[in-house]
């Protein structure tokens, strides 16, 4: 790379280890001798200059980062237009690169992260400025295509699980004279990698989830309903885990009717609950007492129950895009790649930036049952490994965990406000 400074920014929805990621970043290239700042709320710090000089963070607290979970220089929602439409954008950012010496720019997000960075790494060729950008995978949705699996995943995924688990042998324990169909809902707008991964709270026939509702699939009232009926009659309860995305055969979102109206910075809509609605189907049309849970924000920032292998990838991908940086590469990702389901292994590698934005990688046929309501043994034998080990935090005197934050001492600034363009 050429000599200056990287900058690093967290973007999008954040998770349990975004911030081992981070430490990756830090930690390599401080042993490298490359000074490392951070953009206060993602791309919007970039172009507001609001940058954090993360050498002034102490070695403790730089390691602390791989068991704090959520963002620990601030997240944003913000996608940047293409060049041709809003170059006043693209001017700034490279005006405040060449103000702090900014050669190399790591983007830690999901897909529309992964465009902003696609973006990003064509404008110094376009503006005069030599800059390296390196995109570095982080969703929870694991919807990235090319890499195997998203860092940030495995951990929600080892979450969503157990609390199916947990959550059905309460139900199971009440069943009798209280609750019969218990619905969590999950997030997961267009692919259920998440709903999917509740599947491995079960072992066999007969265990929960009973009913898994994927936005690949449409819902059918009738058949979910028959299902419901006959777990009942059968099992003497329902676990029913749905995803936020699931959509009717009218093509609209099943928690369309109870939509909040607004959307985020990507135009993606406020959905207002699936679980809800499900629940009051199956109150209206079978009559059973239901309970229903959204654990929300609750499943991307669980740290102290964050897969293992989770932890390990999302470091593994921040010490990398700081090699290949260093190795002069541009527009690439380090995505993971599966060498054996078992023994799990995995390795990381390059891949090209455009072969990732604006793509996304929903559920495959084979991994659903042909009924729609679970998933198979392919499913399984993909899934399984990313859940596996636990890496707990560290639990201080109160009995919390002991979390790190750091001092996020602002680098001062060289230019202009900035006022974005309306």
């Amino acid at each position: 790379m050429a000599a200056g400074k990287i900058l690093y920014a967290q973007s999008g929805g954040v998770s349990a280890v975004i911030n081992a990621t981070a430490a990756g970043v830090i930690e390599t290239a401080r042993d490298k001798g490359i000074p490392v700042y951070a953009a206060r709320n993602g791309i919007l710090g970039a172009l507001r200059e609001e940058l954090i000089d993360t050498t002034k963070e102490a070695k403790a607290n730089i390691a602390g980062l791989k068991h704090t979970p959520g963002g620990a220089f601030g997240s944003c929602r913000y996608k940047l237009k293409s060049l041709e439409q809003n170059r006043a954008e693209y001017e700034r950012l490279i005006e405040v690169f060449k103000a702090h010496d900014i050669r190399t720019f790591l983007y830690n997000g999901g897909n529309d992260s992964a465009d902003t960075a696609n973006k990003v790494s064509k404008i110094g060729q376009a503006l005069g400025y030599e800059v390296n950008c390196i995109g570095v995978p982080k969703t929870i949705d694991n919807d990235l295509v090319v890499t195997d699996n998203c860092p940030g995943f495995g951990s929600v995924a080892k979450y969503t699980a157990i609390a199916v688990r947990e959550a059905s042998l309460d139900v199971a324990s009440m069943a009798d004279t209280s609750t019969k169909v218990f619905i969590i809902e999950v997030m997961g707008r267009h692919a259920g990698w998440i709903a999917a991964a509740a599947g491995l709270a079960g072992n066999k026939a007969g265990d929960p989830p009973h009913i898994i509702l994927f936005p690949e699939n449409v819902f059918d009232p009738a058949a979910f309903l028959a299902r419901v009926q006959a777990t009942v009659e059968k099992v003497g309860y329902c676990t029913v885990v749905v995803s936020e995305g699931v959509k009717g055969a009218d093509g609209k979102f099943l928690a369309e009717s109870a939509e909040t109206g607004a959307r985020d910075a990507f135009g993606h809509a406020q959905l207002g609950g699936a679980a809800p609605v499900l629940a009051a189907l199956v109150k209206e049309k079978l009559g059973y007492k239901y309970h229903w849970a959204l654990p929300d924000y609750l499943q991307r920032s669980a740290r102290h129950i964050a897969a293992k292998v989770d932890v390990e990838q999302a470091y593994a991908v921040g010490k990398k895009a700081v090699e290949y940086a260093h190795d002069g590469l541009n527009a690439v990702m380090p995505v993971i790649v599966r060498t054996s389901d078992e023994p799990y292994k995995w390795k990381i590698e390059a891949a090209p930036l455009d072969k990732i934005a604006n793509h996304e990688k929903k559920m495959p046929k084979n991994f659903m049952s042909k009924d729609g309501f679970g998933i198979t043994a392919a499913a399984r034998r993909y899934l399984a490994p990313l859940i596996l080990g636990e890496a707990p935090p560290p639990y201080g005197d109160d009995g919390l965990p002991l979390y790190v934050t750091l001092k996020n001492t602002a680098v001062p600034k060289k230019l202009k406000k900035f006022v974005p363009a309306k």
